[in-house]
């Protein structure tokens, strides 16, 4: 998945399932990926519920989409979010989607989207759906958009989860020699776990999460005499 900071995208909010405080990390995040062309977010803003959201909204220019809880219990934001994208979507002037929520509801749009040809980011809590998190080209756990506190990374960096992770794109895209280049394991990782983010065990980039796993073998290779380029490789330990 290539990212392009000149991307149009439209930030769909389900201000039901989504965190008023994190709204300055969220669209600081989204600005890796492209420009929020449109800002929308939904809910019912008549109710109190929502309240934490009025001052985010007008600071950050997000639109905000009316929609009345007509029958108790019933959420019809997510229609209301749906039909609208649907709507985005067949204007054929937006890039990508970045949808904003933790309800497993919006599966079938993320996977339609796509269909479509158009990226889509998702941003939700770690108690999202798998299904929801893995029709996203990219998902992003909101829990690390705060501040990070302090963890014991080297106890958080050598769990089994990751280790699969690494060791299986280090596997599918290494040489003969079993070195992989770095850049290579990364869009293998992303590709196959739209949910993995080194912010997630403690780092904010990848090179120095591998460098923190004992398991892995790291490499500075420097390419052409006039080159000040490096080239950073990564191998299992003992293949």
């Amino acid at each position: 998945m290539s990212e392009n900071k000149d991307s149009k995208l439209a930030i769909l909010i389900d201000a039901d399932n989504a965190q008023a405080a994190i709204c300055t990390e969220l669209l600081a995040e989204v600005s890796k990926f492209g420009v929020a062309s449109v800002k929308r977010a939904y809910g019912d803003w008549t109710t109190t519920s929502l309240k934490g959201w009025k001052a985010h909204l007008h600071r950050h220019a997000i639109q905000p989409m009316q929609q009345f809880s007509y029958t108790q219990g019933k959420n019809s934001t997510d229609s209301s979010l749906i039909i609208d994208a649907m709507d985005l979507l067949h204007e054929g002037r937006l890039d990508g989607f970045c949808i904003v929520s933790s309800d497993s509801d919006f599966t079938r749009l993320a996977n339609r989207i796509r269909e479509a040809g158009l990226v889509v980011y998702g941003f939700g809590e770690k108690k999202t759906p798998e299904a929801f998190v893995s029709a996203c080209d990219k998902f992003v756990y909101t829990e690390i958009l705060r501040k990070l506190k302090d963890t014991d990374k080297s106890d958080e960096s050598e769990n089994s989860e990751l280790r699969a992770i690494t060791t299986s794109a280090i596997i599918a895209v290494s040489k003969e020699d079993g070195w992989a280049p770095l850049s290579a394991v990364g869009s293998y990782i992303n590709k196959a776990t739209p949910s993995f983010d080194p912010r997630n065990y403690g780092y904010d980039k990848l090179g120095k999460l591998i460098r923190s796993l004992k398991y892995l073998s790291v490499e500075e290779r420097q390419f052409g005499d006039e080159s000040s380029d490096v080239h950073i490789y990564v191998r299992i330990k003992g293949s």
